[in-house]
């Protein structure tokens, strides 16, 4: 090969070099650039929120210990009394340290623990309101599969209206059926129902619009009506992931009822919220304790019967 045929060549790979390197340094540029907008705009909010705020956050930053201070214990004996009713030796008459006045008595001098009392009402909002939804969400999911309904304005006005459940926060919905039904837990069970119907809904229909339509269409073939072709070839396939879902919107509704018990819906959360407020630190210490290792110990048990009901390998391969 000559001189003349090698030049041609080695201009091109220089020319793409130099290209690929003006191309590389523009996308520089841009991220640089991208950072320093995406930084002001942040710079910028925050002033802005600051400014905005009654209390300036960052004046009353250096005080942001100050209340979590209050909270803390003088006796940490009195977290475990607080936790299982036991009388305390601080107890000078007021509410701070009157735990032996919140026994829920079953039986005799059997007992149950206020705050685990409350606990179950919690579990059991969750729960009730799991079970509701879970029985619409799942004829609202074949309703709005795209394989198994042919009629599309079926489809469609079933889809708004699980997005229109899943569009508002349990706590507004609660705080609307709190004011019309008055506070406690059965505007918490509406509340968490309605929003979980809409989560499951989408969740459910997305899987039954990948079931296999072989068995679907052998129904179909032999006579079968739509009824009988859900509950016989559509039902059994997706059965274990719509449970596998509805355990773990479980899990989620155990924390959504605490939350919604601070703004009336009853439970765990109210007395939690009004511990809080009251700087009751032996209280507030309990109720965490008891709420933290309560959510352990349903998130875990969700896992294990999820891994129990999908199988090992189906369960690994969601992850």
């Amino acid at each position: 090969m000559t001189i003349a045929e090698t030049q041609p060549h080695m201009q091109s790979t220089q020319e793409i070099a130099t290209a690929w390197d003006r191309m590389v340094a523009k996308r520089r540029l841009y991220t640089v650039l991208g950072l320093v907008i995406l930084i002001a705009a942040f710079v910028s909010s925050v002033r802005f929120a600051d400014e905005s705020n009654a209390g300036h956050f960052f004046d009353r930053l250096p005080h942001l210990f100050d209340f979590l201070s209050w909270l803390i214990p003088k006796d940490w004996h009195d977290v475990w009394r607080a936790l299982f009713d036991i009388a305390s030796v601080n107890d000078k008459g007021g509410e701070e340290f009157n735990f032996d006045r919140g026994r829920v008595y079953v039986w005799g001098a059997f007992y149950i623990p206020e705050y685990f009392e409350l606990m179950i009402v919690t579990i059991n909002v969750a729960l009730i309101s799991t079970i509701i939804a879970f029985v619409f969400a799942v004829p609202l999911s074949f309703f709005a599969a795209r394989n198994l309904t042919n009629s599309w304005p079926l489809r469609i006005f079933t889809k708004r209206l699980m997005e229109f459940l899943r569009a508002f926060p349990e706590i507004v919905i609660a705080g609307l059926f709190s004011a019309i039904l008055s506070i406690g837990p059965v505007a918490a069970i509406i509340a968490i129902t309605l929003h979980t119907i809409g989560a499951l809904g989408k969740l459910f229909y997305e899987v039954a619009e990948n079931i296999d339509m072989k068995p679907h269409e052998g129904m179909k073939a032999v006579g079968a009506n739509w009824w009988e072709r859900i509950r016989f070839a559509a039902l059994p396939q997706v059965l274990p992931n719509f449970t596998s879902y509805a355990l773990l919107r479980l899990e989620i509704n155990v924390r959504a009822s605490t939350i919604i018990g601070a703004v009336g819906g009853g439970g765990i959360g109210e007395e939690l919220k009004l511990s809080i407020s009251r700087g009751f630190g032996a209280k507030t210490v309990a109720l965490v304790l008891l709420l933290f290792v309560t959510i352990v110990a349903v998130d875990q048990f969700s896992a294990w019967l999820r891994r129990r009901l999908v199988g090992e390998h189906a369960f690994l391969l969601q992850h």
